[in-house]
């Protein structure tokens, strides 16, 4: 038996509950920037194209800053929020998500999902990497030449919900594995 085993065994003898993510969080919608608002330095700002081509599964630092009086105007990301990119060319990219653990909130542009919620962050994060994300969020997917999901849609998806304690061992177990792959990717090179 793993240590996972031991403890869900432990903490969850009649097996894991899956919640809604509508019932483990609240969603709210980016808006108000566009690339063409970027600026050297300001406030942090996440895009939601660069959650598809620059962003992992978590950040601390941004790759874009936007002036302050756009950064008023829009919703920011607190730390421990997840960031979703809600529209993409194909249903692979749409839903892709990043918890952001930035010591400063983050404005969040128009095409991403704020999901404020109780979950670890990396955990969600990971989740949201899961066949078992992918396989339920094309039940809400819409749109040919662009796809696209709803928050209401993203709310109807069932997570799982072991205590805090087993999340942050999955966390834990899958950081190290994410970190060897970057080592074994490096070393390829």
């Amino acid at each position: 038996m793993s240590w996972i085993d031991d403890l869900l065994a432990e903490h969850c003898p009649n097996g894991v509950p899956h919640m809604p993510l509508a019932e483990v969080g609240s969603f709210g919608r980016g808006s108000g920037i566009q690339k063409s608002d970027f600026v050297a330095a300001g406030v942090p700002c996440i895009h939601y194209g660069q959650i598809h081509t620059r962003y992992g599964v978590w950040a601390v630092e941004t790759f874009a800053f936007v002036p302050p009086n756009v950064a008023a105007r829009s919703p920011k990301a607190r730390q421990g929020d997840l960031v979703i990119a809600t529209t993409s060319e194909d249903d692979e990219g749409v839903g892709k998500a990043m918890a952001w653990l930035g010591a400063d909130e983050a404005a969040v542009s128009t095409d991403a999902i704020i999901f404020r919620h109780s979950l670890e962050p990396k955990y969600v994060a990971y989740f949201f990497q899961s066949d078992q994300f992918r396989e339920q969020k094309r039940r809400g997917i819409t749109g040919t030449k662009v796809r696209r999901i709803s928050s209401g849609s993203l709310g109807k998806i069932r997570v799982p919900v072991p205590p805090v304690e087993v999340q942050r061992e999955i966390v834990r177990i899958l950081d190290s594995f994410t970190e060897l792959e970057a080592e074994l990717e490096a070393e390829l090179e």
